[in-house]
């Protein structure tokens, strides 16, 4: 259960389609953006807040059938400090799903024992062949205040005096204003460019692409795009949140604070500037790539699901 499917073109319908996919091997999958009564065995819900009407109507008609709830970044890092229908839903749960190994440390202390780790994952893609002409950076996520789009673009705007430094961003405007703010910067500023939405392919093959991946999010709860740079060999730039370290590694040292531009800015023309600097980057990611590989993911997936069926099993037994 979704609340984001095909054409939000997200992180959440991304995870989603994927899980539906790795567990297909072994069950029945329906994907769906609300519950409708059936039968099922067990609800994966993403999303606390999202899905709270339909982990209500599922306890409500299945109080003994397991229901796994997966959180995302403004549920793990916003809503569940202050919304009841997403408070409600982890306490309704069997199960909670952490998309960063820091994820569980921002749940209540009653509820961390039914926190379960599960790493996303993306297929490997090797590394492109990269101009030394200049320095292309990329951001991708959709324009809304949670990614803090604003800071990338603060950096740009700093980096006016830099022609050998380009900005990409990839994102539809799902606020008009940021929309209007990412036209009037690339309208202004040479170096940056706003590129919309595009298909999954394509922005994998331009992570694959650029020299570096910039990831300036507010909150997070596992960002797919940094696995997707790890997965291709390019380096990250990411503020200092537990939905960035718990992926790269606290001691990682390609972060910056949330919403310093200033920072940002630095670290890009050190990108440019120093040529050890991104091999570096690399070198501290590559080993941590493994982890997010798709039989990594899938193993653990199946082992949550296997073992919620097979626990409400043995409670039917006579």
């Amino acid at each position: 259960m979704t609340p984001a499917l095909a054409s939000a073109n997200n992180g959440n319908w991304q995870t989603a389609r994927r899980w539906a996919a790795m567990l297909r091997s072994a069950y029945r999958v329906d994907l769906a953006d609300h519950w409708s009564a059936g039968d099922e065995a067990l609800m994966i819900a993403l999303h606390a807040r999202r899905s709270a009407a339909s982990t209500d109507a599922w306890r409500s008609a299945h109080p003994k059938r397991p229901l796994l709830l997966v959180l995302t970044g403004t549920d793990l890092y916003r809503d569940i400090a202050f919304d009841t229908d997403a408070q409600r839903a982890l306490r309704q749960a069997d199960a909670l799903v952490v998309l960063n190994t820091l994820g569980a440390r921002s749940l209540p202390p009653g509820l961390r024992g039914k926190a379960h780790v599960i790493l996303q994952s993306c297929a490997a893609r090797a590394p492109q062949a990269r101009t030394q002409r200049h320095l292309r950076a990329l951001m991708v996520g959709h324009l809304r205040d949670e990614k803090d789009p604003r800071t990338y673009w603060r950096a740009a705007q700093r980096l006016a005096s830099r022609p050998d430094i380009l900005l990409d961003h990839v994102g539809a405007a799902l606020d008009p204003l940021l929309g209007a703010e990412a036209a009037g910067l690339a309208a202004g500023l040479a170096q940056f460019r706003w590129l919309g939405g595009l298909p999954h392919g394509e922005v994998r093959r331009r992570i694959q692409a650029a020299h570096v991946l910039v990831h300036a999010s507010r909150m997070e709860g596992g960002a797919h795009v940094l696995i997707e740079a790890m997965r291709s060999g390019t380096p990250v730039l990411a503020s200092r949140i537990d939905g960035n370290t718990g992926l790269l590694g606290e001691d990682y040292p390609g972060l910056f604070e949330p919403g310093d531009d200033s920072a940002l800015a630095a670290l890009l023309e050190r990108a440019r500037d120093d040529l050890d600097m991104l091999p570096d980057l690399m070198a501290r990611l590559a080993p941590r790539a493994s982890r997010f590989a798709p039989e990594a993911e899938r193993s653990a997936l199946h082992d949550l699901v296997g073992g919620l069926l097979a626990s409400r099993r043995n409670e039917l037994m006579p």
